[in-house]
């Protein structure tokens, strides 16, 4: 009876072990699936992370856009606007009401904008005498004459004295002359004043009408017509380049006319050259555009070498004012164009 019990007691128990290694490898079999299963979410979870990271970056830069929006927005809101000049943003008034203009005056005046203070070259100006009456001249070398005229926004050059002073008194807005070209100077005062597609517009009219001239010109005279232009003071005379205002812009690039080889070589160098007198036939085009002082006696233009230079003796010279263009705005540029044009084809149109 013993010897049964133990063995049935035997039995059992060597059941139980079957029994219990079958539940260890079922459950080894569970753990195992529950750790792939683990893995596979461990492997899915970077890509929610970054599909998350990828939405919170999208809505973040839109976040950023927004907010420049509404930071554009609630500037303009309070009367202010930032301006990208050359020397970096400048938050000036949206409506500047009270411009000094020690530089590019002129270009603010062709957009209907009347500065309450200019420099002294710009006031002697006779296209601008009308538009300037009781406007001030003002001076770099004294700054608290511009301080007087309580100016909301100032205009400089980038070789302007006392730069540091005046930013103290108003917004400064710094332009480095011959940094733009004619009319990309105009678009970007058009800019700074809120006007910049009345400015644009000017720019391509005055371009398509300048470049038909031209046209004009060249099927009257041949394409290989050139022009030399001069600025001639007593007994001094200049060359100039195609960039030297004195209508150089208009001649040479608008209207694209052909300048002497040898005056390309002279200016390649400053953008203008000294001649002397002795010299001065060899550096002239077909015709030739004067500016001088029309109201005074001119000791070159009287000298015979003066008179016997072929353009000259045909009468292909173009006189004009040295006051009135000693600039590349709109204004002085509309009134060389008339008298180029009178000048090359006479009143025919």
């Amino acid at each position: 009876m013993i010897i049964i019990s133990e063995n049935k007691k035997e039995t059992e128990l060597k059941g139980d072990i079957r029994l219990m290694k079958k539940q260890s490898l079922m459950a080894a079999a569970l753990l195992l699936l529950f750790m792939l299963v683990l893995s596979a979410c461990g492997n899915a979870t970077p890509k929610a992370e970054s599909t998350a990271s990828t939405a919170s970056g999208t809505e973040a830069s839109a976040n950023t856009s927004e907010s420049k929006t509404d930071a554009n927005k609630d500037q303009a809101a309070s009367g202010k606007v930032t301006y990208q000049s050359e020397t970096g943003p400048v938050e000036i008034p949206a409506h500047p009401a009270r411009i000094v203009a020690l530089t590019n005056a002129p270009n603010v005046l062709s957009l209907g904008v009347t500065p309450v203070g200019v420099d002294q070259w710009t006031g002697a100006s006779p296209l601008f005498t009308d538009k300037l009456k009781g406007v001030a001249i003002v001076t770099e070398d004294d700054p608290e004459s511009i301080a007087a005229q309580a100016p909301d926004l100032i205009i400089a050059g980038s070789t302007t004295k006392n730069l540091d002073q005046l930013s103290k008194i108003a917004p400064t807005v710094v332009y480095t002359w011959g940094k733009l070209n004619y009319l990309d100077q105009q678009v970007e005062i058009g800019k700074l004043l809120g006007k910049e597609d009345e400015a644009k517009a000017w720019v391509e009219d005055f371009t398509k009408r300048a470049s038909d001239i031209g046209a004009k010109i060249k099927a009257k005279y041949g394409d290989d017509v050139s022009v030399a232009v001069l600025e001639i003071d007593g007994k001094n005379a200049y060359v100039m380049g195609d960039s030297w205002a004195r209508g150089t812009e208009i001649l040479y690039q608008a209207m694209k006319l052909k300048m002497p080889d040898k005056v390309k070589q002279a200016v390649a160098k400053d953008g203008y050259y000294s001649l002397s007198l002795e010299v001065l036939p060899e550096y002239m085009g077909d015709f030739v555009a004067v500016s001088r002082k029309m109201d005074a006696a001119n000791e070159i233009m009287d000298s015979e070498v003066w008179k016997k230079i072929p353009a000259v003796e045909k009468g292909h010279v173009i006189e004009f004012e040295s006051a009135a263009a000693s600039y590349s705005d709109p204004m002085t540029l509309e009134n060389l164009l008339g008298i180029f044009e009178k000048g090359f084809l006479g009143d025919a149109k």
